[in-house]
């Protein structure tokens, strides 16, 4: 999930856990429910790091409550006042050590939890495994879920303003209701992503692609729209692209979208797959599609993983690329960026 989401989702949780507390221990929340999003640096450094480092360990849940817990203590340590019945107390605000603690830490696996309903794959489970969880329930940038958080953090405050027009005055801490409820629709929604991608996914298991039977099947999200899904489905000689529609009054048409068709099996094809870059890409890659080109000196092959392009997330997307020579001999191979790859 973009940071954005993840801030706005943090800002709703300190809200419906420490309404009352000062805006220091705010922000210790919002850094808990932000920080794993730092290993986007590496996409600056190189095709290699990025693919170590992003969604990988800074998003394990365990790495996540170590860093949570430790932002919460340090903040707890920090501050002055302490009363001795626990609270802690900045001016005319508190909040209790153990409510900060929950807050901070339940901000931080939402984070994770976020990011594993999306496709691109997190290390959630790091060390234990290594398996990157890719949901296929969300995108990355969700105008949905924008929208349900915008709306629990302001229309506490239209609806305050309101009372404070009329003279009536709230009892409670102010926020506190809005934002649990906009936590419980947003639990809600993505249970309505999560139960319309499996009938996109049974859609696209159900039919036949040219008269073969499907081998893998993957359905992803629209941004704009709940009920629109981009397909895609590995067959034994092609790889399908379907748009799926799982609207009540929608018919599905397993013929309406791309086809791209698998190389044949060759020696330079094989030896190409085992290269170093390849063999990194593909570990990581779910539905990769080779493209072998004759040259001069020999052959260039191209691995490129074709779910990004569902996701429109091509600028993110990493290619592996190899050079051979007239006997498959590898000459060259790297990872590279998409934009990188388009120049050659």
């Amino acid at each position: 999930m973009d940071v954005g989401t993840q801030g706005l989702a943090s800002l709703v949780i300190a809200r419906a856990f420490v309404p009352r507390a000062p805006w220091r221990a705010w922000a210790v929340i919002v850094i808990a429910g932000t920080i794993a999003n730092v290993d986007v640096i590496s996409l600056l450094l190189s095709p290699n790091a990025y693919l170590d480092w992003h969604r990988t360990y800074a998003h394990s849940v365990i790495v996540s409550l170590i860093v949570s817990l430790g932002l919460a203590a340090g903040y707890v340590a920090a501050m002055r006042g302490r009363s001795a019945d626990g609270q802690m107390r900045s001016g005319t605000t508190e909040c209790s050590s153990s409510a900060l603690f929950t807050a901070v830490i339940f901000a931080g696996l939402l984070h994770l939890a976020l990011d594993a309903t999306q496709s691109v794959g997190t290390m959630i489970f790091w060390p234990l495994s290594h398996q990157r969880v890719a949901l296929d329930w969300l995108p990355r940038i969700d105008p949905w879920i924008i929208g349900m958080l915008i709306a629990a953090l302001l229309l506490p405050e239209l609806t305050r303003l309101v009372s404070d027009e009329i003279g009536a005055r709230s009892k409670g801490p102010r926020g506190r209701v809005g934002a649990t409820v906009g936590l419980i629709v947003l639990t809600l929604y993505v249970g309505l992503r999560a139960d319309l991608h499996g009938n996109a996914v049974a859609m696209l298991q159900n039919r036949s692609y040219g008269g073969e039977a499907p081998r893998r099947v993957a359905a992803y999200p629209e941004a704009g729209s709940l009920f629109t899904w981009r397909g895609i489905v590995e067959t034994d000689g092609a790889l399908h692209q379907p748009l799926v529609d799982v609207s009540p009054s929608a018919k599905f048409d397993p013929d309406n979208g791309v086809i791209l068709f698998k190389p044949e099996p060759s020696p330079i094809l094989d030896q190409a797959q085992h290269a170093t870059a390849a063999r990194k890409f593909l570990a990581v890659a779910r539905f990769p599609k080779a493209d072998v080109e004759k040259t001069p000196d020999g052959y260039e092959v191209e691995l490129r993983d074709l779910r990004f392009a569902a996701i429109a997330e091509a600028n993110r997307e990493i290619r592996a690329r190899i050079d051979l020579d007239m006997s498959g001999k590898v000459l060259n191979d790297a990872l590279v960026r998409t934009q990188d790859a388009s120049r050659r």
